[in-house]
């Protein structure tokens, strides 16, 4: 019996529509699609740092340096400002960074669609990236945690941690984090290393025009930086003033107190100007504590207004050559170094280096001198010496036959120190040397009395601080204390008892004598003026060092002056020149 053909249609499987091959095709995809984007993810995830490691982030510990008022100078290794808080914080501060940066920030999640609703319109508009949907929160990630790398995966990291950090804080908390680690200036991080910069103010400090001048330069730090364009930063200012009245952070009327005293930032005095000091100080830390693992505050002897001119004095009087000054207090507090004519140039500190003293060591010799019973008025003979093939002569080549200890002093001959140390035996003149704290680094040889052992300008000075310290000992000293953030003291200076060096009348007759060269007709003439006791002066061999040290009532100045290749100077510069006019003006200006 035939099949029927309706039955065997019916028996065979009809293929599947249209329809449900493109729902199956678009499940797939979706399938597919998701384990991509979730392996991507995860892959993603698993390439990031720990974000316990990246939020607590180490650091290189910050030296803070005080000057003998307790005022900041600069801060060593600092990249971050003193943390802040919105809890501690002048409620203006954060206002205005939330007001311009994300207004609903307490409102939204991780992401702001509505934000980022609105960004997308408004850029279709203007046709260019005119406005951004950012969040804080993605800022946070953004800036603080990621490259800035424009690539998808590090968008996708950015999404994962802005979930994290809403999983993790409370939005206060997030703020927190925003606010002390967003890079601002100068490589510096955090609103409170802008205030200082800026303003010279911490963070907590801040009024409301300050407050919206900080938040200005979230947008972009450089484009709308008070320092480098005030016009902009000070418009942008006025809108965020505008938007905090809109949100009702503040009234009308404070706004148009703030919008009146917006204004261009006052920069930050020069630190460069104490660079030479603190890289000193640093090495000072380092001598006393060792290494250190926290921020501390290096309470120094600095005197800042005395620092900054014996800087600038230095730098206008020593070009094309260097140069370097110490001032120090006859206790051994130092109050100013200046280890050359500019940081930025050159980072060598010529204060601590070595070089030739020239007639500066003399005193050294005269002091054995008048242990020994001479006294200014004792005569001596300056005349042609020589010791075996060493014959030095004076300075101008002339002798001046039978004069006083006294004269010889101040016109720096070079024959009566070397007799006198002929008479008296180089080991006493080192062994003063050493009471005078710089024996152990002299050779044992004739061309020392003229200056010919080098020694730094720290160590001359404090030959000649212990003269006019009444011939007490003298030890230089940098630092009186140092503490960590909490005010508990790490280090503190305990100064032992002075030991008397030199004999009263021996002081007597020497600071009798230094006051003479700078009297008419000595080699220190040009560095009289009011107030100054004495001084000496001293030029090494070819003019290759010229140096000068002299005294108020409360300061012991060392100047120096050279090349550092050791090349000669011009042959008019010696010691009584522009380094006795350097000294002199310090003390003027002091």
């Amino acid at each position: 019996m035939a099949r029927s053909t309706n039955n065997n249609c019916a028996s065979k499987k009809q293929p599947p529509s249209f329809k449900r091959r493109l729902m199956a095709w678009a499940l797939n995809t979706i399938l597919i699609t998701g384990i991509f984007i979730t392996g991507y993810v995860a892959y993603i995830y698993m390439r990031m740092p720990s974000l316990e490691a990246i939020l607590h982030e180490t650091r290189p510990a910050a030296l803070v340096f005080m000057d003998k008022n307790g005022n900041e100078i600069r801060a060593s290794g600092r990249i971050m400002g003193t943390p802040v808080s919105i809890d501690t914080l002048p409620p203006h501060v954060w206002q205005a960074i939330v007001a311009i940066e994300d207004k609903r920030f307490f409102e939204h999640g991780p992401i702001d669609i509505r934000g980022i609703t609105r960004a997308i319109i408004s850029n279709l508009a203007s046709g260019r990236i005119a406005a951004g949907g950012s969040t804080i929160t993605q800022q946070t990630a953004k800036n603080i945690f990621l490259s800035r790398d424009k690539k998808i995966s590090r968008k996708v990291q950015e999404l994962i941690l802005a979930h994290w950090l809403e999983n993790r804080f409370s939005k206060n908390q997030i703020l927190d984090l925003y606010m002390n680690r967003v890079s601002l200036v100068g490589g510096m991080r955090g609103i409170d290393a802008a205030s200082r910069i800026m303003f010279q103010t911490s963070a907590n400090n801040l009024n409301i025009a300050q407050a919206a001048q900080i938040a200005a330069m979230l947008k972009a730090p450089t484009t709308y930086s008070p320092l480098r364009n005030p016009d902009k930063n000070i418009q942008r200012a006025r809108v965020i003033l505008q938007e905090m009245v809109r949100q009702g952070y503040i009234t009308l009327n404070q706004a148009r107190i703030a919008a009146k005293q917006l204004a261009p930032a006052t920069p930050t005095s020069d630190t460069n100007l104490y660079r030479y000091w603190t890289d000193f100080v640093i090495d000072e830390v380092k001598s006393r504590i060792g290494t250190f693992e926290t921020d501390l505050y290096v309470y120094t002897t600095m005197d800042m207004q005395l620092q900054e001119h014996v800087a600038n004095t230095l730098s206008q009087k020593t070009p094309p050559y260097q140069g370097a000054v110490i001032a120090m207090e006859t206790d051994g507090a130092i109050r100013a170094m200046s280890g050359g004519t500019d940081y930025q140039t050159s980072q060598f500190n010529r204060a601590t280096a070595p070089r030739q003293p020239g007639s500066s060591f003399k005193p050294v010799v005269y002091l054995v001198a008048l242990e020994n019973g001479l006294t200014p008025d004792s005569y001596v003979n300056d005349s042609p010496f020589a010791i075996g093939d060493y014959n030095p002569k004076n300075y101008n080549e002339r002798y001046y036959g039978d004069i006083t200890l006294a004269t010889a002093f101040a016109k720096s001959v070079n024959s009566v120190p070397l007799k006198l140390t002929e008479m008296y035996g180089i080991e006493n003149i080192l062994s003063m040397a050493g009471r005078l704290g710089v024996g152990t680094r002299l050779r044992r040889e004739y061309s020392t009395v003229l200056g010919a052992s080098e020694m730094t300008l720290l160590d001359l000075t404090n030959i000649y601080a212990v003269i006019w310290n009444a011939g007490n000992s003298v030890h230089p000293y940098s630092i009186t204390k140092i503490t960590d953030q909490s005010g508990n003291i790490i280090y503190e200076r305990n100064p032992s008892e002075p030991i008397t060096v030199l004999h009263p009348e021996t002081v007597e007759h020497m600071t009798k004598m230094l006051a003479d060269v700078i009297a008419p007709g000595g080699t220190g003439g040009r560095a009289r003026t009011n107030g100054v006791l004495g001084g000496k002066t001293g030029t090494s061999n070819e003019n290759r060092d010229a140096w000068f040290v002299g005294a108020t009532n409360n300061l012991v100045i060392g100047v120096w002056m050279g090349n550092d290749d050791f090349t000669p100077m011009d042959s008019k510069i010696t010691g009584g020149t522009i380094p006795a006019e350097i000294f002199r003006e310090i003390i003027q200006n002091k």
